[in-house]
């Protein structure tokens, strides 16, 4: 049987044209390859975008980025002398002329954070103001207030979706902020666009500020990436602190010192402060002064991007005032309503100052803090806006405020500190909470308190009369605790997991078995679903995370959505416990109503800080 055209095999010639194609297709692929490999090869895209920020050289070189840095460590044997002028890191946010001077951070979310130069914000209403992007873009910025260490004003805003798309990488807005005559940052010629400066990355290595500390003088450096899992922190020696003073007018910035850190946990630096301010400014006028920066670097490696500026800290008051025996410290973020009853209810058992750091709440804290304050409570809030840093909020906390506190409590709003002791006490006494850090020896740097959490009570929406009279069933079994800190006795590194701080050698850790916190944790489903937009630990993953599902930082049978399980109001109630329930009913009034709740404390001026 003879084969069908389709089965017979191809002719000479047609097998000799396929071999032809098919080198052809093999030599164009080869072209190809070489040209990808040429383009991707080139100087222009061979700096990636925190590179391009930090170069060590003069804008027209483009290689030898370490070298400036490489003359800098060629001086640390004589640290205190400034070096001579060195290109240093170009931190982006930096304008080619004084009125552009500020930063920008885009954070997560498109949400954007500005800071204004420290001194050029003097005759910036505190008010609200606009971003006004390259692109022409613009979007209503809201003021935060000062950041606690520079004094810087910061603003923040969302990116618009035009802007979003527009190519990168994403440049800073500028700020225009409007008060009588005054106009900030408001000019749009082409050139300004052109010149304007990338934003800084918060998904990135970044130094995100600085605290010169009034007590030894030390600086906290606060940088992100660097010591980026929990429990491995690089060694100190491998970290120096630059000094550096910015440009004008587009000049190459100088660095003034290079000093090896002291420490280094978590994400914060301690450095030695840089030389004294004589030498600084013998080159410098008064107001470029002030725009002394820093930065860390890590051995083998460039400067990180940084939008910390230096202030040196200002003189003591005479004579220092005495300090306060308890104090209490949180991170907030739309609590408003939370937080009278907590406030109160702390103040009436020991607690004497609060210190609240705002992690960008839209809600109406201030409006708030103004009536307790107003009411005799000593309450400040502070502008905390970077966002999963809670322990490095804590840290500044426990630095910054040890000559005025002797004991901080670290808790949430959502935490209250009882004792079942008091339960039969007719009014609350601040001696309640002082008796526990009274009694305890001179060598006891922290009291843990354990954790009774308690669920939501068959609760569906927020209890008007509050959370220690609304939610009153329990989980059996202890989850984690929370400190009393003796502030003279953490580490100096500061390193805490926000439930505990590492202590001094000197110092060690008691339980206490009368006193525990009552944490309100799993509320009715609509207040509980706020926490998946974003927790505020470092190293904490957030809820959406798809992550450590079987992890004691879960909610147990909860998934990785805002989605409400089934039985969400019955869920958690093991133990019926009304104890506190009675005692704030009896001491302050259903939902906090009574005279008591609205008392002048005695003593002390109050004040109130944004």
């Amino acid at each position: 049987m003879g084969q069908s055209p389709a089965m017979q095999p191809p002719s000479p010639r047609r097998r000799a044209t396929t071999r032809a194609l098919l080198r052809l297709l093999f030599l164009v692929a080869l072209s190809l390859a070489a040209l990808l490999a040429f383009v991707t090869s080139t100087p222009s895209s061979s700096f990636s975008t925190a590179r391009r920020a930090l170069q060590l050289v003069p804008p027209r070189r483009h290689r030898q980025p370490l070298t400036t840095l490489r003359a800098v460590r060629r001086d640390e044997d004589e640290p205190d002398r400034p070096t001579s002028p060195v290109v240093a890191p170009r931190a982006v946010g930096q304008g080619h002329h004084r009125s552009s001077d500020l930063d920008a951070v885009l954070l997560p979310d498109w949400e954007v954070l500005v800071l204004l130069r420290p001194g050029d914000d003097d005759d910036a209403p505190p008010g609200n103001a606009t971003c006004a992007f390259p692109a022409g873009a613009t979007s209503p910025a809201r003021s935060l207030g000062r950041m606690p260490a520079s004094g810087r004003r910061a603003y923040t805003c969302a990116m618009p979706r035009p802007e979003r798309r527009h190519s990168r990488p994403f440049r800073a807005p500028r700020l225009v902020v409007v008060a009588a005559t005054t106009t900030l940052s408001s000019s749009s010629s082409e050139e300004e666009r052109s010149l304007t400066p990338e934003m800084m990355r918060w998904s990135g290595r970044l130094v995100y500020d600085s605290a010169a500390l009034a007590a030894g003088g030390d600086v906290l450096v606060f940088a992100k990436g660097v010591n980026a899992r929990q429990g491995v922190n690089r060694d100190a020696t491998d970290v120096r602190c630059i000094y550096y003073r910015r440009g004008i007018s587009g000049s190459a910035a100088t660095v003034v010192a290079s000093l090896p850190a002291s420490t280094s946990a978590q994400q914060v630096f301690r450095c030695p402060p840089p030389p004294s301010t004589a030498a600084m400014t013998m080159t410098a006028s008064p107001a470029e002064a002030q725009q002394l920066r820093v930065t860390i670097a890590v051995a083998g490696e460039d400067p990180i991007p940084s939008v910390a500026t230096y202030t040196p800290p200002p003189p003591p008051p005479p004579p220092p005032p005495k300090k306060k025996l308890i104090c209490g410290c949180t991170m907030v973020r739309d609590v408003a309503k939370f937080l009278r009853e907590w406030v109160v209810y702390h103040a009436a058992v020991g607690v004497d100052r609060f210190y609240l750091y705002d992690n960008g709440s839209g809600d109406d804290l201030e409006g708030q803090v103004h009536q307790l304050s107003a009411e005799g409570f000593h309450v400040s809030t502070h502008a905390w806006p970077w966002p999963k840093t809670q322990e490095a909020g804590f840290s500044y906390t426990a630095a910054v405020h040890r000559d005025s506190c002797e004991w901080m409590a670290f808790i949430d709003v959502d935490e209250f500190i009882f004792s079942p002791d008091w339960a039969g006490s007719s009014k609350p006494t601040k001696s309640m909470l002082r008796s526990v850090v009274t009694a305890v020896k001179p060598n006891i740097g922290q009291v843990t308190l354990g954790c009774k959490d308690f669920g939501p009570s068959g609760r569906t929406k927020h209890p008007k009369e509050g959370v220690t009279q609304g939610y009153t069933c329990r989980r059996r079994a202890e989850e984690r605790h929370k400190s009393l800190v003796r502030l003279d006795s953490v580490a100096p590194s500061l390193m805490n997991s926000v439930h505990h701080f590492k202590l001094r050698p000197e110092f060690k850790w008691e339980r206490s078995r009368a006193v525990r916190v009552n944490h309100y944790k799993y509320q009715a489903w609509d207040e509980f679903k706020v926490k998946f937009r974003r927790r505020v630990s470092t190293y904490v993953a957030d809820w959406t995370d798809r992550v450590n599902h079987g992890s004691k930082d879960r909610t147990p049978g909860l998934g990785f959505e805002a989605v409400e399980p089934a039985g969400w109001p019955h869920k958690f109630c093991e133990v019926e416990d009304t104890l506190l329930r009675d005692v704030t009913r009896r001491w302050f009034g259903v939902g906090f109503t009574n005279k008591l709740a609205h008392h002048r404390p005695v003593g002390g001026t109050t004040h109130s800080s944004s």
